[in-house]
């Protein structure tokens, strides 16, 4: 089954979308989040669900002892890069990694790529690496989906971790900057022949003008999602988003229409 990576700028809701969409495609398949977002700390709590005990950055000794192997791979060819640059065995499955990196509830599965963990050290680069090593090698059986949550903006494309995915979904609020983002992930999609579609999210009579200016872009829009009072609410108080908040029936239609878009028979996987 196919991996999903969510992208869009800070604040459109990619990791509210996130977890409701688990959720919604947990009700016929398998699904393992991947939290890709090095700063975000709440998505946890969004799933209802306790942290891992450790990050998948942990299993390769952390992110200095990753940066050191990055280091010795730029010292080497590029044929030796590609061959040396393998962080994990292919195919992974889930089954491989140890219950330490793992958080399980019912069909949903949630692992974390890396967090900040102190100041100054350094930049994102290392995570970006696993991300895609990860993502590249791991194996999804046919009645498994991946959800990928990453940080805001497009530097991780240019990280590669794109790579490691089947597709993008683009989140898309009323803003000038997010219609912006949207234009610049697609582009970025089609350098690397991936997939992207777009939801609109937060829209409150600003509709139209969305779809006039994703459907000038060629952008696909999967569904859209009003402003939710509930899920604010929800967030505030640091409770689990689930199946009963306002928004969940629309997330179920737009994970009907993803898995129609793909080709995925969503009703039986």
């Amino acid at each position: 089954m196919p991996k999903i990576l969510i992208a869009g700028r800070g604040g459109t809701g990619k990791s509210t979308i996130v977890a409701l969409l688990a959720q919604a495609l947990a009700a016929h398949s398998r699904v393992l989040v991947v939290d890709a977002d090095e700063s975000n700390l709440t998505l946890g709590t969004m799933l209802g669900m306790q942290d891992p005990s450790a990050t998948i950055m942990d299993i390769l000794g952390g992110k200095q002892n990753v940066r050191g192997k990055l280091l010795e791979s730029i010292m080497e060819s590029m044929r030796e890069i590609n061959q040396k640059s393998r962080l994990f065995q292919e195919p992974l499955s889930l089954d491989q990694v140890s219950e330490r990196y793992i958080s399980s509830s019912d069909k949903i599965s949630w692992v974390r790529i890396g967090k900040i963990e102190h100041s100054m050290e350094g930049c994102a680069c290392p995570m970006g690496y696993v991300a895609r090593s990860f993502l590249k090698s791991l194996f999804t059986p046919d009645n498994e989906w991946v959800v990928v949550d990453t940080e805001a903006g497009v530097e991780h494309f240019g990280r590669g971790v794109l790579e490691g995915v089947d597709m993008v979904l683009t989140i898309v609020e009323p803003s000038r900057e997010a219609i912006s983002t949207a234009i610049r992930v697609r582009d970025l999609c089609n350098e690397a022949g991936k997939q992207c579609a777009a939801i609109l999210n937060k829209v409150n009579g600003q509709e139209e003008i969305l779809r006039t200016e994703l459907n000038k872009e060629s952008i696909a829009i999967l569904g859209q999602l009003p402003y939710a009072n509930d899920v604010v609410s929800v967030n505030l108080a640091g409770d689990s988003l689930s199946s009963h908040v306002s928004l969940f029936p629309e997330v179920e239609k737009i994970a009907g229409a993803l898995s129609a878009y793909l080709g995925c028979d969503h009703a039986t996987s």
